[in-house]
């Protein structure tokens, strides 16, 4: 199945799997889905992630006291998928990981799995050739990071390599929510409009059905990660139902924008 996107603006969730545990992870997930989440990133823990911020950090470190692992993840993924079938998988992992099971053992299980593609934080496109062809080899859409300081250049070629949509940082730095969103951000999409017809999904920084909404007047999706990971951490005990409060809040305000756009 294709990665697309069914609705303008798409809300794009992020979960770090394997917190608290792997069964409360796919709750959340099938939670934030039943919510409005049309695609689900699922977040493979990893002991030195350098492009999050503190909240993600700490998710992270939490799920790997419980040995949350890549292989783990992708079986999770089968099970989203048996209850989802029209929802979007994404795998959202550092490198490591993915080489430690092999590239194509990756691609393979990821593909029997029923996920759609993948998003590699620390892979630069232009390192990439051998990512890029075991993933289109089991018909998987690779996804790329575009930020603000990218030159037109690395844009285009971002765009080329990338399948499903691309993802546009909404600024420099590390992933964390932030009270109002950057210029760079709304400048980025334009820029990339000019070099790719897929569809922009803005993350990075994105906390309120506000900015939600202000995202989704010029942006294809919008991405929420570190949000909904530090509603996880705020509400031990009922994880999913925060979740899903809170992802009905984004999809409201989803649905507001889009009659605003109207």
């Amino acid at each position: 199945m294709p990665l697309t996107f069914h609705r303008k603006p798409a809300l794009v969730a992020y979960v770090t799997c394997g917190d608290p545990d792997l069964a409360t992870t796919r709750e959340i997930v099938l939670a934030a889905i039943e919510a409005g989440a049309d695609v689900i990133e699922l977040g493979v823990p990893f002991s030195d992630p350098v492009a999050d911020g503190p909240v993600i950090q700490r998710a992270s470190e939490r799920a790997l006291k419980h040995g949350t692992s890549l292989a783990q993840v992708l079986t999770l993924a089968a099970e989203v998928r048996e209850h989802a079938q029209s929802t979007g998988i994404i795998i959202f992992s550092y490198l490591n990981p993915i080489l430690r099971m092999g590239m194509e053992k990756f691609c393979k299980v990821a593909r029997a799995a029923g996920v759609d593609g993948a998003l590699v934080t620390d892979l630069p496109v232009e390192e990439a050739g051998e990512y890029l062809r075991a993933m289109r080899g089991h018909d998987l859409s690779p996804v790329f990071l575009a930020a603000p300081t990218s030159p037109d250049e690395r844009l285009k070629r971002i765009a080329e390599a990338s399948r499903g949509f691309v993802y546009a940082v909404s600024r420099t730095g590390v992933t964390g929510a932030r009270q109002e969103l950057a210029d760079d951000a709304r400048k980025l999409v334009k820029r990339l409009r000019r070099v790719t017809k897929l569809p922009v999904a803005l993350g990075f920084g994105i906390s309120t059905p506000e900015q939600f909404a202000e995202v989704g007047s010029f942006a294809d999706a919008v991405v929420v990660g570190s949000a909904i990971v530090e509603t996880i951490e705020r509400n031990r005990g009922r994880e999913a139902a925060a979740v899903g409060e809170f992802v009905r809040k984004l999809s409201s305000a989803s649905a507001k924008s889009l009659v605003g756009a109207g």
